[in-house]
């Protein structure tokens, strides 16, 4: 027998509005702060690259490398192989945003580097949560319009709900990112006075994009939970 829909399936769905709303304007806010501070350079007149490089020095961290990588704000650290990949744009611009942008990746790297726990753990959950936001809403979705799949919802829910822990654990692994690129920067004068809360502000943008995929992720969660209560 076939799942033909109830109201809480349908009304339910009003629960995910103000995380799309918070996604549309983390997108627009991220998108219009980066360009606005991509033309302001900074006084000290180094690029992405050049800052990470002496940040991660500064640190002892010699052994961890950077890339320059395609991509509009594709930068990120990757703690396998211990590459600090930066785009093309942040890593040969002195602006304001580059820099921001490059200090609170190698803050990842000093994360890493220091045994960061929050960090810790979102590593360790990566595989299932990637395998669980995939496919625990397929399952559940089999499990609920096909009724003899129905054990298949409950496996769906615990799947998505390591997701949901890989989101809210992001969080804090962002923010103190962010904390440590800012500190970086001013301990090191590579950013000063007003500058610093201009970088900040880029940062901040960034920081609000996963706060709506972290709000987005527990509203999924919650919604299926009343769905599976009601079939």
């Amino acid at each position: 027998m076939f799942y033909t829909g109830s109201p809480i399936f349908y009304t339910s769905l009003l629960l995910l509005i103000p995380a799309v709303a918070l996604s549309i304007y983390a997108q627009y806010k991220v998108t219009s702060t980066y360009k606005r501070y991509s033309r302001r350079h900074a006084a000290a007149g180094i690029t992405g690259a050049q800052a990470s490089r002496r940040l991660l020095d500064q640190q002892g961290l010699t052994d961890v490398g950077i890339e320059v990588i395609a991509g509009r704000l594709s930068d990120h650290y990757d703690p396998r192989s211990r590459v600090l990949r930066l785009s093309k744009e942040v890593a040969a611009s002195d602006s304001l945003a580059a820099l921001g942008v490059a200090a609170h990746e190698t803050g990842h790297a000093v994360q890493h580097a220091s045994k960061y726990l929050p960090m810790r753990i979102r590593s360790a959950v990566v595989p299932v949560a990637s395998f669980g936001s995939n496919m625990g809403p397929i399952l559940f979705l089999a499990g609920l319009f096909i009724s003899s799949f129905r054990p298949l919802m409950t496996i769906g829910i615990a799947l998505f709900t390591a997701a949901v822990i890989f989101q809210i654990v992001t969080l804090p692994v962002e923010f103190d990112a962010s904390r440590r690129a800012l500190k970086m920067l001013r301990s090191n004068a590579m950013v000063s006075g007003a500058e610093v809360e201009d970088a900040g502000k880029v940062l901040k943008a960034a920081a609000l994009t996963y706060v709506a995929a972290a709000l987005m992720a527990i509203l999924m969660l919650v919604r299926m939970i009343l769905i599976s209560r009601d079939s």
